[in-house]
């Protein structure tokens, strides 16, 4: 499995911001791709969700200087009911799809292979659900 923050993190009350102001501290000059923000629900609770992409932002004229041989860093954040938003995972992947699969929403997360214990070259595909604030791995291939 890559990566993954099982910490509960501090509710911060918007991610984008609280993403952007970290880089904007970290880095002299830093530019956003459009893709470095995506907003959409992720646990299936019909409140969105926001999933950041490290590789969508040039720090010091590098783009996604976090990123190497096994992908880039993506951070998962579930909004609460009582406002804000938990930071439930940090996953360096190589991408992800987000797709109906057993009458639920999950990602299919496209990693190193070494995740998936192979030694080939073709991306392991990891399946899996958010629930609550968990990642639950269905499958692995």
């Amino acid at each position: 499995m890559p990566t993954l923050s099982k910490a509960q993190q501090q509710l911060v009350s918007d991610p984008e911001v609280y993403e952007k102001a970290h880089f904007q501290e970290s880095c002299k000059t830093v530019e956003f791709g459009p893709n470095f923000i995506k907003r959409f629900d992720i646990n299936n609770d019909g409140i969105t969700d926001v999933v950041s992409d490290s590789s969508e932002l040039t720090c010091d004229g590098v783009r996604g200087p976090a990123c190497n041989a096994d992908g880039c860093p993506h951070n998962f954040y579930v909004q609460v009911k009582e406002g804000g938003y938990i930071m439930i995972a940090t996953a360096q992947i190589y991408d992800y799809d987000f797709v109906q699969r057993f009458g639920n929403m999950v990602f299919v997360l496209k990693m190193h292979p070494r995740f998936c214990d192979r030694l080939d070259a073709n991306p392991c595909e990891m399946m899996v659900r958010v629930r609550g604030g968990r990642f639950v791995t269905i499958s692995k291939k």
